[in-house]
């Protein structure tokens, strides 16, 4: 039970006056039960908001939730395309085009800044809502009204796009997997000459057959002579646990290492790209 003083009325504006809505939470014959049964406060859907946020980014975590985090984050991928908008605007005046699609019961959105945001939407009489959430941020807003089917889809998005504009805030950067840190470790050490490479078992099936060892040296050795001395070697760029790219920084010019493991135990170099990126 709901103390009388902390339970939201719902409304609809009609005929130039507010008319209160029949709460539906209560009724005898149970026909609203899956929706208009379920009280809530932001403070208790805030709860459930961060068993979403709690599934990214993937990693090894213990699984403690009522679901495993892989099935949350199957919750949130774009099953079915649905739509794209070249000309949306966000609240603030910013035209920034948006594809859309549809999830496991939910909606997905990717604007042209590649910020990705998971929500749903409510409504019934008397009542509107919409939670929406940032996985690459790990923030996200709920927000309940009391008036008939009140759209805050809009009104969340001003808030999320006005809150990352004040705070700066940045996505979260994807750590390096401990394979992946090893093969650039073992890449580095074959480089520029490939000497041994064949037998270092680091490289997959494929790899040789893919990339004959002459061009292998030839390319390197060429990049690396252009690039002078080797100052430093940036730590690898994860694109997932098992992709990822490193930069090599020499005197005169830089070298990029792009690279991709196999998905067997242990991961073995089955793709790799060098080339040259020069100093800004």
């Amino acid at each position: 039970d709901v103390a009388p003083d902390k339970l939201a009325h719902g409304y609809r504006w009609l005929n130039e006056k507010w008319n209160e809505e029949t709460l539906l939470h209560d009724t005898k014959d149970g026909s609203w039960g899956a929706m208009g049964a379920m009280i809530s406060s932001i403070d208790e859907f805030a709860s459930y908001m961060a068993i979403h946020l709690s599934a990214w980014p993937p990693d090894n975590a213990k699984d403690d939730g009522p679901i495993k985090r892989s099935s949350v984050r199957e919750m949130h991928h774009p099953w079915r395309f649905n739509g794209f908008n070249t000309s949306y605007t966000y609240p603030s005046g910013r035209n920034c085009a948006i594809a859309t699609a549809y999830c496991f019961g939910l909606g997905w959105t990717r604007d042209c800044e590649g910020r990705v945001y998971i929500s749903h939407s409510g409504g019934l009489p008397g009542f509107g809502s919409q939670w929406r959430i940032m996985p690459d941020y790990g923030i996200g807003v709920v927000a309940f009204a009391n008036r008939t089917y009140a759209p805050m889809g809009y009104i969340n998005m001003q808030v999320l796009d006005t809150i990352i504009k004040m705070a700066g805030l940045q996505p979260m950067q994807l750590q390096p997997s401990k394979i992946l840190e090893q093969r650039e470790n073992e890449l580095l050490k074959i480089l520029p000459d490939w000497n041994n490479a064949e037998q270092s078992g680091i490289f997959a099936e494929n790899f040789f057959p893919d990339y004959p060892i002459d061009t292998l040296k030839k390319y390197a050795r060429d990049l690396y002579t252009k690039a002078g001395k080797i100052v430093s070697v940036k730590k690898v760029k994860p694109d997932n646990q098992l992709r990822g790219s490193f930069i090599i920084e020499g005197e005169k010019t830089n070298i990029e290492i792009y690279f991709t493991l196999s998905p067997e135990n242990p991961p073995l170099i089955q793709e790799y790209h060098i080339k040259e990126v020069p100093k800004e």
